[in-house]
């Protein structure tokens, strides 16, 4: 038989291949995991992660496009014949928290969340899917997507963006959304790092909280807080009392609605002797819906007003959009737990129902569907300076596999299971909607107590 009229390989064969090449470069994949870990870049500033991304890339034959949102990299391989694109996303970002191990000594940028692993992930699906046998096998597209600042801090430095003109949202993946990059995707997924042992090696969770943020500033009268305190405005009161009434408030969020509200005070005032007439605050409030997290959002702003009320003062309140809550589609994540439970075998395969933080991941799930489900190798609490990965042939190797696997499913076959998943979705926002209800949340409103 000639090899026009061969057989194509079964999508257990492709797989097997995959996996194979996967192995063969583990070393390659765990060192440039390392290599991000030890140079952390927070969001829009990860200027030498994209490089060396970028570089890889091209060490690997694919022209990628570089500078989306700021500091983005993509870069897609086409099938061998016609079908859905699927994007295999990682994230670029770092946390701030000094007190890491890997924390960088000048800015205290972290990887205290394992997107360095995710890198190394997508680089290894990327690897394996490309080889020709595997690729030609594929019916579809493939964009490999290095994004931006997931992690949702620096709000004051990213709005100081937007200001400027630099980006409209605060997150990578809306700000992606915004220009375009992912008008020509049908699917998406990516695998994050968990250090929960409940969650077991790999493990599928269904829905994450959205958020909005708050940038609030307290505005008084300053006055020697010794000498004559009666003649100013203490703004730090104000926020105190908000802080308050806002408590008062928690008994009334519902407990499945998820609720989380946490105020943060990064401006107490000038100086101990005088009284303060600028306190600042930021805060987000999340929910699991996006009806809940307004009525939170709303009860937040009423605390803000009654602490400016209290003492004659003003408060300004800015929202800004951040992220939608996650849904993630159950029959993509099938598709993840059937590969999931061949590679670590069932009893090693996790659940969670829900997630009270947040991802830029969960905008991509209103558009299309997606997935976003973890995979173990980490110990620590997530965000906390003993976050490190410990595992990295589960948290890379074993990661890489699953993904590669899970395009296999999708794109294999002329595409069949993924382009079904796609008829059967129906998505709760188009791309025209979603940036039409972005800018409806983002408000700046002045109140003055008299």
């Amino acid at each position: 038989m000639s090899s026009a009229g061969a057989a194509r390989p079964s999508k257990e064969e492709l797989k097997r291949r995959a996996a194979d090449v996967i192995d063969s470069r583990a070393d390659e994949l765990v060192s440039l995991s390392r290599t991000i870990l030890e140079n952390p870049e927070p969001g829009f500033r990860e200027t030498k992660t994209a490089r060396l991304v970028a570089g890889k890339f091209a060490e690997m034959g694919m022209p990628a496009r570089v500078g989306l949102a700021l500091t983005g990299v993509r870069a897609d391989l086409v099938g061998g014949s016609p079908g859905p694109a699927l994007a295999v996303i990682g994230e670029l970002d770092s946390l701030i928290v000094n007190e890491h191990p890997h924390a960088d000594a000048d800015t205290g940028a972290a990887h205290a969340c394992g997107h360095h692993c995710q890198i190394g992930m997508i680089m290894g699906a990327a690897m394996a899917l490309m080889q020709p046998d595997v690729l030609e096998s594929l019916s579809g597209r493939l964009a490999f997507m290095a994004v931006p600042a997931e992690e949702y801090i620096e709000i004051e430095y990213r709005d100081s963006l937007r200001r400027q003109g630099k980006l409209e949202f605060l997150g990578g993946k809306p700000e992606l959304v915004r220009l375009g990059e992912f008008d020509d995707v049908d699917l998406a997924m990516m695998l994050h790092t968990t250090s929960n042992p409940d969650e077991k090696q790999l493990c599928i969770s269904e829905a994450n909280n959205g958020t909005l943020a708050k940038k609030i500033q307290f505005i008084g009268r300053g006055a020697h807080a010794g000498g004559a305190p009666h003649l100013g405005i203490n703004a730090l009161n104000a926020a105190s009392m908000a802080l308050s009434a806002i408590h008062y408030n928690r008994e009334t969020f519902r407990d499945e609605d998820s609720i989380r509200v946490h105020p943060i005070i990064t401006k107490g005032g000038e100086a101990v002797s005088a009284v303060p007439a600028d306190v600042r605050m930021e805060t987000f409030v999340r929910g699991r819906t996006l009806e809940a997290i307004m009525d939170a959002n709303a009860k937040v702003d009423r605390a803000l007003k009654a602490g400016a009320m209290a003492v004659g003062g003003e408060v300004m309140i800015q929202t800004i959009p951040g992220y939608l809550p996650l849904r993630q589609n159950g029959a993509m994540s099938d598709v993840f737990k059937a590969n999931a439970m061949q590679l670590v075998g069932e009893e090693n395969v996790g659940y969670v129902r829900h997630r009270g933080g947040s991802t830029d991941m969960g905008d991509i799930s209103h558009l299309m569907p997606a997935i976003h489900p973890y995979v173990g190798g980490a110990t620590g609490i997530g965000h906390g300076a003993d976050y490190v990965v410990q595992d990295y042939a589960l948290a890379v190797v074993t990661a890489a596999k699953s993904l590669a696997a899970t395009a296999i499913d999708l794109l294999a076959d002329g595409a069949e299971v993924g382009a079904g998943i796609i008829s059967r979705h129906r998505p709760e926002m188009t791309r025209a909607e979603y940036l039409k209800f972005m800018r409806s949340l983002a408000k700046e409103e002045t109140f003055k107590s008299a």
